[in-house]
């Protein structure tokens, strides 16, 4: 399954840390907004596969901010609300929800549902995956432009750290020993490298991790080479 962007709008922050737990485990890259406000200045800025939507929230309740994202996008919607009439249930899925999620919930029953809301987006809907793109939870390379982004922010990467994490992320999960990495990205037999590869990586973990020490995309499997975490 290939990686999703789910933005998660509740104003509580357990609830979103909760379901973020859960929807990493399945490779899922989570965004978080506390209310409907905040979920659409999101939706500005980040490419977004499904929402999860808490229905009571401050400033722009959930229903409120279904209005404003129905009059642009099509992407799945599932709220979320600790009431369970019918009327509720029917009210959102009325103003253009996909599926409704009572409180509380079993995560592994919403994890279900979202998978297979994406599924139906992605392979019947009107979405086109971008093929000059590859997405690594927040971790975004774009072939054609030649740019990385990292949650959003551009990580300016030289042409060689470039082609090194191209490499790695077009064969994600793959190790690349240090003598692979050098001919395929410089060209030239490999000879005494290491040093040369090693720099590189430090300096494109310095710019695409949060904490370079402790990498959750780029990481080095002793003995062997590198890869690019799942």
């Amino acid at each position: 399954m290939p990686t999703y962007n789910v933005l998660v709008v509740d104003d509580e922050a357990e609830i979103r840390d909760a379901i973020e737990i859960y929807l990493k485990s399945e490779d899922i890259h989570v965004l978080k907004a506390g209310n409907g406000q905040e979920a659409l200045a999101v939706l500005e800025q980040e490419e977004v596969h499904l929402i999860i939507l808490d229905i009571m929230m401050p400033q722009m309740d959930g229903l409120k901010a279904t209005f404003a994202i129905r009059e642009s996008k099509n992407i799945p919607i599932i709220m979320l609300s600790a009431k369970s009439e019918d009327t509720d249930k029917i009210l959102g899925l009325t103003i253009g929800a996909d599926d409704y999620v009572t409180k509380p919930f079993n995560p592994l029953e919403l994890v279900a549902r979202v998978k297979s809301q994406l599924r139906r987006y992605t392979h019947l809907g009107n979405y086109t995956a971008r093929e000059d793109e590859i997405r690594v939870r927040g971790l975004v390379l774009n072939k054609r432009e030649k740019t990385v982004y990292v949650d959003g922010e551009e990580a300016r990467l030289t042409p060689t750290e470039y082609k090194i994490l191209e490499l790695l992320m077009e064969n994600r999960g793959r190790v690349f020993s240090i003598e692979e990495i050098y001919e395929k990205v410089w060209k030239e037999p490999c000879l005494n490298a290491d040093n040369t590869v090693a720099v590189h990586v430090r300096r494109i973990r310095e710019k695409i991790e949060i904490n370079p020490k402790e990498p959750q995309y780029l990481k080095v499997v002793w003995g062997i080479g590198y890869k690019i975490e799942k």
